[in-house]
């Protein structure tokens, strides 16, 4: 379990193919710092298992079911990503609840710069409308945010300065893509109360 606040903004330093899968040369001094092999990284928002490590990098396989399904196809030698390690018990919550699977991805439509934030408008697949409101919770490339407007296609979200400088949405432009993860508790909600009316009368 994740929370969505980033530690580190992180380097991928190279990317092997495997054929059906790649593996990737994360460099990160802070979230390598006392990891082990089988321990849990989020990338960009996924949860990826650390298969080597040094002092200031580790690697991770990544498989073609992520590739498809998230953006991390999209990353080559040289790209940012956002890092995190997982929560660890008893730690203050300071995001929201985040599982580092990803839902689905959007792309960045539209950056509107102000005096001190930023306004960025990010395309929303059909699938995920229902789960985004307005004043919620979502997950853009493992970055916890709220939701400032919930359109049928797109929502908004707005990005303090900080935000801008320490993630990759500093650096994303129109056309790019973003990793969604939506408010899981939305996804349990929707499942109780679709099974409530079940085994009435049986």
């Amino acid at each position: 379990m994740f929370t969505g606040i980033v530690e580190e903004l992180g380097e991928i330093t190279a990317v092997e193919n495997l054929g059906d899968s790649c593996r990737f040369r994360v460099r990160g001094p802070v979230v390598t710092e006392g990891a082990k092999h089988g321990d849990s990284i989020a990338v960009n928002g996924v949860c990826l298992t650390v298969v080597e490590h040094d002092a200031d990098w580790f690697t991770a396989d990544v498989m073609a079911e992520t590739l498809d399904r998230s953006s991390l196809g999209a990353l080559a030698e040289g790209s940012r990503a956002n890092l995190e390690r997982p929560m660890a018990l008893g730690a203050r919550l300071g995001g929201h609840i985040v599982q580092g699977h990803v839902d689905g991805t959007g792309q960045v439509l539209e950056r509107k710069p102000s005096e001190n934030w930023e306004i960025i408008k990010i395309s929303l697949p059909a699938d995920l409308t229902r789960y985004v409101v307005e004043k919620g919770s979502i997950t853009v490339d493992g970055i916890s945010l709220t939701v400032v407007d919930a359109g049928p296609d797109y929502f908004t979200v707005s990005l303090i300065p900080t935000t801008l400088a320490l993630t990759t949405l500093g650096i994303k432009q129109p056309g790019d893509p973003v990793n969604l993860e939506v408010d899981v508790v939305a996804k349990y909600v929707e499942r109780l109360l679709a099974n409530s009316g079940q085994g009435a009368g049986q």
